[in-house]
């Protein structure tokens, strides 16, 4: 069942809003992200921000950042590989034009790890305020990705980001920043709105991960392949409502692991599809994917690759390199007071009624009456 409908959206007057106030999720907001599987905040980063995002962005294109002037591109078959991915920080052939220069990568990896820039709109307060309302009140940040999706580029077929990214439990959510305006034209994602439910689909072979517990949890094949004939998920996808999310420069789509998504082709002439990605999960779940640090050995934990962004955790996390502020570097004081929430729990009352006590592990608890 396809069907082409705009989802549920929660207008957000921010610019009433002063700079870095927090963002208060609604109960809409939140009940929609659970239903849907998927949440479009409109206008949750400003314009500012957003212009310099696309600035950065086009100089990047151009090969301008003084930090790709240091590095070295690797050779690779561009028309075999459709310019898919790019993990290093490079500058695309100089020989090119500024018009080719453009178009030469489709989607770059983990800049924040490379970046100042792009380590701050990993964590950038307005997303992290929205991701701790969902996932939190632990954040942990995982992943940063650009597109760049210039015309003519492909899409992604149908896939669930915790495919890619495992975490136990499984907390996965991505941040997905539209630096341009985008629409089902120059190729905007596609929801299958309600399949967060569905379990993560392992691989049949190769890289991949899933869920082998359930009896009748079949392997999958063609992850990502944009031909549905090939990829399996698209079957999947097709018991479910599929919505096109298209997006404002500014909005920001929020979406579960689970849930299956694709984008297609930019079939525009002359307007790209640029977005700024972020991946996260919560901070107390384990992880042994996108190490850069060293791995725990008795675990394979990679959790001491990743940045802490909001509230505590008792796992390893890493300091933001070019150290922006975030809950990675507060003192251990503040973040273990962030975490301090369960410190009343249930209990008897002297009236009979249920209400809230004082935790403290060494009262001896008297049933008395009460026993059963």
């Amino acid at each position: 069942m396809v069907a082409v409908a705009t989802p549920a959206r929660v207008d957000v007057n921010v610019d009433a809003l002063p700079a870095h106030e927090p963002y208060r999720v609604s109960v809409a907001e939140y009940v929609a992200f659970r239903q849907q599987g998927f949440l479009v905040v409109p206008q949750l980063v400003s314009p500012e921000d957003v212009d310099e995002l696309r600035r950065h962005t086009e100089d990047l294109m151009q090969g301008q950042l003084p930090e790709q002037r240091a590095a070295k591109l690797a050779e690779r078959d561009t028309h075999g590989d459709s310019g898919v991915s790019m993990q290093e920080l490079a500058a695309p052939p100089e020989h090119l034009s500024p018009e080719a220069k453009a178009e030469y990568f489709l989607r770059i990896h983990m800049l924040h790890r490379k970046l100042a820039l792009h380590e701050r709109y990993l964590l950038h307060p307005r997303v992290l305020d929205v991701l701790e309302a969902l996932i939190g009140p632990d954040v942990l940040a995982l992943q940063s990705m650009l597109f760049l999706k210039p015309p003519g580029k492909p899409g992604q077929g149908w896939h669930q980001d915790s495919y890619y990214i495992p975490t136990h439990p499984d907390s996965l959510c991505g941040a997905w920043i539209a630096i341009d305006d985008c629409d089902e034209l120059n190729g905007a994602m596609w929801m299958a709105t309600g399949s967060q439910h569905e379990p993560v689909y392992p691989p049949k072979q190769g890289y991949g991960h899933g869920d082998r517990t359930l009896a009748d949890a079949t392997a999958v094949g063609g992850v990502s392949d944009p031909d549905d004939a090939h990829n399996d998920l698209a079957r999947i996808a097709d018991r479910y409502p599929q919505l096109l999310v298209p997006a404002r420069a500014g909005d920001v789509v929020f979406f579960g692991g689970h849930v299956l998504h694709r984008s297609k082709k930019n079939f525009s002439a002359d307007r790209f599809r640029r977005s700024f990605v972020g991946h996260y999960c919560n901070a107390r779940s384990f992880t042994q994917w996108g190490a850069d640090a060293a791995v725990d050995p008795a675990t394979g934990m990679t959790n001491g690759s990743h940045i802490l962004a909001r509230g505590d955790t008792h796992l390893p996390f890493a300091q933001p390199r070019f150290g922006t502020p975030c809950a990675a570097t507060l003192p251990p004081e503040a973040r273990r007071r962030h975490g301090e929430v369960a410190s009343m729990p249930m209990g008897d009352m002297d009236d009979g009624m249920m209400g809230m006590e004082p935790a403290d592990p060494d009262i001896e608890h008297d049933h008395g009456d009460d026993e059963e």
